[in-house]
């Protein structure tokens, strides 16, 4: 085999399938029955300058998927197989990347510089291959410019593949002015320079140090800047792409190049080419972005020489950036509308507009509005166009009373843009801008509402035509009415659209059947729509609602029967949005009990569809169908236990799916509606659903999300069967105790862990408090007797780490009670011995948060009743 490599490896990429299979399938069972070799063959055919190139390129990726993998599990598994290797055998591995990584071939230096990246990504942690750095910076000063530029690549891949704690500083420093001296102007090796540029993006975690050192950070700064004027492109746009990440990694320190940078970007937009001009633009996107964030972290209320890291660059840069940002707007593609993925500098511009009056608020109405007042009636469709995504651009962030007079002339102005403009794209941001419109400007909490009883009439006939329109100007036009009946879902007798209600529904289902509707997104925006206007309804449209039950079945058994299914996957989402629709309509109608019994008389013919959904291949469906069904059976109730029999093996095919984890998720989920409908009916099913549950949990291929549910679910269960949850304790308990465990500590976690952290913390707390109420007032309550203690002390330890979040405070505070509640007497000693009980219960008495307080006031009688508070 190993005399062959090259052949097989040239073989895999040949045009006939077989050919491809047969060393596709060779390489793989080398791969399982001699790893060692494997790698050492892959690496010696990279390294041999004899060898062809294609075989080499190929070399290189196959040995980096040998070595690294997206999944996290299957990574896990290689990170192991490769530390277990010969330290003999990495070696002679390693001294042929080092080799290869010289080679006058772009496709093997490149694949290479890969390669080195993954393996340093798993030994530079484990304090292995010392020399590598030491070892890559000897080659920056090399002559030949291809050994150089592969060395800098390498050193940027290395920096994405390692954490920035795991090189020491010294080595930062070296890696940090090689990079920088090969973005230098004097550098006259464009590959060079660009790959020196990319390093550095890539660099910017590890440069805390250096950016906290003043002079450090200017040379850096003037570096990047430089770049931002090469001749060429790439490295234009690259140090432009330098800008961005340095705009958000070090907001704080960029005040005294603020000048230069505006400069510096203002002639990009305005003059170089659009991939150099986007990242120009993306640079305040991205301080927008910072600004919003400081400004929504610390509120409104702090006064001007409070410690808030707010710089207000974009105020200060205001009157220059505004009429920057409107220049973009002009510069409209022809095709822009009918391409959903496209990205100009119109649209980028826009998107920064909005930001930018998101970060300012008032102060960006005077700046904008001229320029709407003078384009928007212009003979030429680009600066109608321009003046109205302006318009629509900015109506987030300035508060509505600045708005609302404006607002009342220019809506009757777009009704009859909508209707009359020759021009599309006009048609199609005006309709955008409507959506915008009735998303900031419209709603119960508005002081002065623009929708009125004598001009909604007007508003719904040209929203309905516009959906006869193109489908890129349909689907906005859906979009519009979408946020204008979310505008009522708070009206509890009557809203303007109940008279129109009927034909609402009946134009979105007719749209639905147009035969362009799989263009633009327009039948997901359609129903989405129509579920939209089904959920704010009124109780006056109950009648209505009840009438577009049957509607929606028979187009849901339509694509049931349909043999034809179209393989470009619509008919499966054809089926997800109306088991979409289906839910809604179920959750409207199951509410109140006089349409509760009416929609029932369906009940069998709707849980069939449902059933028949599920022998359909697509996960979304899946989802959707499931979903729906959780709807039922709480419109159900004890009702739905005679679908049990059936239903059951898909509710275990769902728990049981860990490649599709959201259906997993939402079947977790489901088991929980399942319990709160059925109750005690459910215990026939418990057997099957908790094995599988735990299954789950001892699982590593089962996405980390979908755990705290489950969790959860245990405390549906036990609410649900009460005492007979008893057998299920010996397997539950530990479980939610280990994970409790690992849950507790959190010193030194990222924000993304310590939200995760959080959602665990509440599931399990959620299972406890499900448990002990499942048992409270029965005979085996004593049985959770043994396990109080660990709870108690659960409760103590996250509230020692100061770091939960609402949710967990509240559940926290519940359990306390819970516990006092069902083991009463015999809870008391325990809780004594936990100090942090009381001051925990003080803390949520004393909270802002209703809820909590109202959780805590339950705790505290439920406490008071078993010990002296």
């Amino acid at each position: 085999m190993v005399m062959e490599i090259t052949q097989v490896l040239l073989n895999a990429q040949s045009v006939e399938a077989d050919i491809r299979k047969q060393a596709e399938d060779g390489l793989n069972t080398f791969q399982e029955q001699n790893y060692p070799s494997f790698l050492l063959s892959l690496a010696g055919e990279l390294a041999n300058e004899e060898k062809p190139a294609e075989s080499r390129k190929l070399a290189g990726l196959v040995l980096k998927n040998a070595v690294d993998a997206k999944d996290s599990h299957r990574k896990y598994e290689l990170v192991q197989k490769w530390m277990s290797l010969d330290a003999g055998l990495k070696n002679q591995i390693k001294a042929c990347l080092l080799q290869s990584l010289a080679s006058p071939v772009h496709d093997a230096r490149s694949t290479t510089s890969q390669v080195i990246a993954k393996v340093a990504g798993i030994e530079l942690p484990q304090k292995q291959w010392p020399e590598l750095i030491g070892s890559l910076l000897g080659n920056i000063h090399q002559l030949p410019p291809h050994v150089k530029q592969a060395t800098l690549e390498t050193l940027g891949y290395m920096c994405e593949e390692v954490s920035p704690d795991v090189v020491d500083q010294d080595q930062v420093n070296k890696i940090l002015t090689a990079v920088v001296q090969g973005m230098n102007a004097n550098e006259t090796n464009n590959e060079v320079r660009l790959a020196a540029t990319y390093a550095l993006y890539n660099a910017l975690g590890f440069a805390q140090a250096n950016f906290n050192n003043d002079m450090e950070r200017d040379y850096i700064m003037r570096v990047v800047c430089e770049a931002t004027l090469s001749p060429d492109l790439k490295i234009r746009q690259a140090a432009f792409e330098c800008l961005v990440a340095i705009s958000s990694t070090y907001y704080e320190k960029l005040a005294p190049y603020m000048q230069d940078i505006f400069n510096i970007t203002a002639k990009a937009v305005r003059e170089d080419e659009e991939p150099v001009a986007l990242q120009a633009v993306e640079f305040w996107s991205s301080i927008c972005d910072e600004e919003i964030d400081i400004l929504e972290e610390y509120g409104g209320d702090f006064t001007g020489d409070s410690e808030i890291p707010c710089f207000y660059f974009i105020k200060q840069a205001l009157p220059a950036l505004v009429p920057l940002l409107l220049e973009t707007l002009l510069k409209q593609e022809e095709e822009q509308d009918q391409d959903e993925g496209a990205w100009n500098i119109a649209m980028a511009g826009g998107t920064c507009l909005g930001l930018v009056a998101r970060t300012v608020g008032d102060d960006i109405v005077p700046l904008v509005m001229p320029f709407i007042e003078e384009n928007i009636t212009k003979p030429d469709w680009r600066q109608r166009e321009a003046a109205t995504y302006a318009f629509g651009s900015i109506l987030e962030g300035p508060c509505p009373e600045k708005l609302t007079a404006i607002i009342n002339i220019a809506l009757n102005f777009m009704l009859v843009a909508l209707t009359k403009d020759p021009n599309s794209h006009v048609k199609d941001t005006t309709a955008w801008t409507l959506g915008r419109i009735f998303e900031f400007l419209h709603g119960s909490l508005m002081e002065t509402e623009i929708i009125t009883n004598t001009n909604c009439q007007h508003i719904i006939t040209v929203l309905l035509e516009a959906m006869k329109d193109t489908p890129n100007v349909a689907e906005k036009a859906c979009g519009a009415l979408y946020f204008l009946a979310q505008g009522y879902e708070d009206a509890s007798s009557s809203s303007p659209l109940t008279p129109y209600f009927q034909e609402i529904v009946q134009s979105l289902l007719t749209v639905t059947h147009r035969e362009d509707a799989g263009e633009a997104r327009l039948r997901i925006a359609a129903y989405e729509t129509l579920n939209e206007v089904v959920r704010c309804s009124t109780d006056d449209t109950v009648p209505l609602v009840l009438q577009l039950v049957p509607v929606i079945m028979m187009e849901l058994q339509k694509t049931l029967e349909s043999h034809n299914i179209s393989p470009d996957g619509k008919q499966g989402e054809l089926q997800g949005l109306l088991c979409g629709c289906l839910q809604v309509i179920i959750q409207k109608l199951g509410s109140s009990e006089p349409t509760r019994t009416v929609l029932m008389q369906y009940a069998d013919q709707i849980m069939q569809l449902f059933l028949g959904v599920f022998s359909c291949n697509s996960a979304t469906v899946h989802e959707e169908a499931m979903l729906g069904i959780g709807a039922l059976a709480y419109a159900a109730g004890p009702d739905f236990a005679k679908y049990m029999n059936e239903f059951y093996k898909y509710l275990e095919m769902g728990l049981q799916n860990f490649e599709e984890y959201q259906v997993c998720a939402v079947t977790v989920g489901v088991v929980g509606d399942l319990c709160r409908a059925l109750e005690d009916k459910i215990l026939p099913y418990c057997d099957g659903i908790m094995t599988q549950l735990l299954k789950d949990l001892s699982s590593n291929q089962l996405h980390r999300s979908v755990k705290p549910p489950i969790f959860s679910c245990f405390g549906d269960i036990a609410l649900a069967i009460g005492e007979n949850f008893e057998k299920y304790l010996v397997y539950a308990m530990p479980m939610l105790q280990s994970a409790a465990d690992l849950s507790a500590h959190t010193a030194g976690v990222d924000d993304e862990i310590l939200e995760y952290t959080n959602l665990l913390r509440n599931g399990i707390l959620e299972a406890y408090s499900g448990i002990l109420q499942g048992f409270k007032n029965t005979a085996r309550a004593q049985l959770l007797l043994p396990y109080a203690r660990h709870i108690l002390s659960f409760v103590d330890s996250i509230y020692q780490e100061k770091d939960m979040d609402d949710a967990v405070m509240k559940t926290a505070i519940g359990v306390l009670g819970d516990l006092a509640d069902t083991l009463a007497a015999s809870a008391g000693s325990l809780i004594q011995q936990f100090p942090s009980c009381r001051d925990l219960l003080r803390e949520c008495l004393s909270s802002d948060d209703h809820s909590i307080k109202q959780s805590a006031e339950w705790a505290k009688l439920a406490i008071s009743r078993v010990i002296a508070i």
